[in-house]
């Protein structure tokens, strides 16, 4: 299949293109007579000419996922996480930070003004995504593992207390990035105050 496309490809590349009509300018140079008898070599030479000086051809961009749609999958995976964290029995601080964590991820990723904001955010929804992907699942694992460890061997640190932290830790990642996106409509709403001034001042 893709050899039997290769010629076709080829015919319709730029430099065909631009070959050809190089080499029908050769031609027209054969019928006014300045070609001469040399008119095959001139021909053939103005249509290599042309194929070597045609701009090269420019690949098709990779279709990647828009905005939106990356965000319907983040969704989705947020989803699974909550149905994993609610088989996991966690101690009652631990677990009233990641209840505060879970619900300032869910008015994030909520479809609505908010996440339409966030979709204009790539750093913003790679930080949700790397949360609920990676450091979230990632935290409470390493908990219920090194705390069967530790059952093991009675008086080392207490393992939840590195869960807290790095729950508030995440808490605190995500509440920035909730403080950029009202700031981000805050200057949008400044900036149409300004135009508003302007247009009347011009009226």
């Amino acid at each position: 299949m893709a050899t039997s496309r290769s010629p076709l490809r080829y015919l319709e590349s730029r430099k065909n293109l631009t070959g050809s009509a190089c080499g029908l300018a050769g031609l027209a140079l054969t019928f006014t007579g300045l070609a001469g008898a040399f008119w095959p070599v001139v021909v053939a030479g103005l249509y290599g000419a042309g194929a070597l000086l045609a701009p090269p051809e420019r690949p098709p961009l990779p279709d990647f996922p828009d905005p939106s749609a990356q965000l319907d999958e983040l969704r989705g995976d947020f989803a699974t996480l909550r149905e994993y964290l609610a088989g996991v029995d966690l101690p009652p601080a631990a677990a009233g930070r990641l209840t505060e964590l879970t619900e300032l991820l869910t008015a994030l990723l909520d479809p609505g003004w908010v996440a339409a904001v966030l979709a204009q955010d790539p750093e913003g929804i790679h930080a949700l995504s790397r949360a609920v992907r990676q450091d979230i699942p990632e935290a409470v694992d390493t908990f219920v593992r090194t705390r069967w460890w530790t059952r093991l061997t009675p008086g080392t640190e207490p393992p939840e207390r590195h869960l807290e932290r790095q729950l508030t830790l995440l808490h605190e990642e995500a509440d920035r990035l909730a403080v950029a996106l009202r700031e981000t409509e805050a200057r949008r709403q400044e900036s149409h105050t300004r135009y508003l001034e302007d247009r009347g001042r011009s009226g």
